[in-house]
């Protein structure tokens, strides 16, 4: 993915208004939803806002569009949307398998051929929302043009439907989705996606949600709704505490390795090359978040 995506916050494509304000919030990225959020007779109006408001607004965020998906694969009107200037990729619901995702992968070859636009330039974001797609989470990942896979769990949802799971606000049943994710995600060097906190207005639980989620190994989440981006923002943001915390770390570690020692207690834990790699990481991506 091109950068940091600690939340993707979906906006009805049929709400034009709500489109053309989506540069106001917060949120790292922003999804036009033509799927789930559009009612069946209106997804032509629907693409035509997507084409109006990617025209007349300057767009300062990456912009992705999460597509249909028909009986015969994903709505061709949609992937032909995808290649106008501005949009980043598509997400794609409800994969069912890796030749779900190739489908696209060729009809957007052929679409990138006929805009004249280089091959892969638009990306795909696959939902793994079926047994199926989670058992083959690693497959999905390592398609080229996937630049991460969303493992989500919502109540009463595609998941739920399909593993046969009962939601619980603690998460206990979804741990092995989640994890199977973010390892297919990590293994094949792709972004791991989390989500989907349906309860918009209980902040407390969208927190602790997010917290599980992030301890998990997430990189973001899927957000429906804009008060929900700055908690989800937070949590996917090192404090300031850890912040220092890092800092200190390799100031104490420098010191001992100038000393010929390359393994030291610090605040009471054993550190050493190691440690210090996963400090820089942490530092080097608060800096990107600046």
């Amino acid at each position: 993915m091109k950068g940091i995506y600690r939340t993707l916050l979906f906006m009805p494509a049929i709400k034009k208004k709500w489109l053309e304000q989506s540069n106001q919030h917060v949120a790292d990225a922003i999804i036009f939803d033509l799927e789930d959020s559009v009612p069946i007779d209106l997804k032509e109006e629907a693409r035509n806002n997507v084409k109006s408001v990617l025209a007349s607004v300057k767009w300062e965020k990456e912009i992705w569009l999460r597509v249909n998906k028909h009986l015969t694969g994903y709505a061709r009107e949609d992937l032909r949307l995808a290649t106008h200037p501005g949009i980043s990729g598509v997400v794609l619901p409800k994969v069912a398998s890796v030749e779900d995702v190739l489908q696209v992968h060729q009809q957007l070859l052929l679409l990138e051929q006929a805009q004249g636009l280089a091959p892969q330039t638009i990306a795909i974001l696959p939902m793994l929302e079926t047994a199926k797609a989670l058992w083959f989470a690693y497959d999905i990942a390592m398609i080229e043009r996937v630049t991460g896979i969303i493992g989500i769990s919502s109540k009463n949802g595609d998941v739920e439907r399909s593993l046969g799971t009962q939601w619980t606000p603690e998460g206990t049943e979804s741990i092995y989705l989640k994890s199977r994710t973010v390892m297919a995600a990590r293994a094949a060097g792709k972004t791991p996606i989390g989500g989907l906190w349906q309860d918009v207005h209980n902040l407390t639980g969208l927190k602790k949600a997010a917290q599980r989620n992030r301890q998990l190994g997430y990189d973001g989440e899927l957000v429906l709704h804009p008060s929900n981006v700055e908690v989800v923002n937070a949590i996917y943001a090192p404090t300031e505490e850890e912040i220092r915390y890092y800092e200190g770390l390799i100031e104490a570690f420098t010191k001992a390795e100038k000393q010929g020692v390359s393994a030291v207690m610090y605040e009471g834990d054993h550190i050493d090359y190691a440690h210090v790699a996963m400090a820089k990481e942490r530092l080097a991506y608060a800096q990107q978040l600046k």
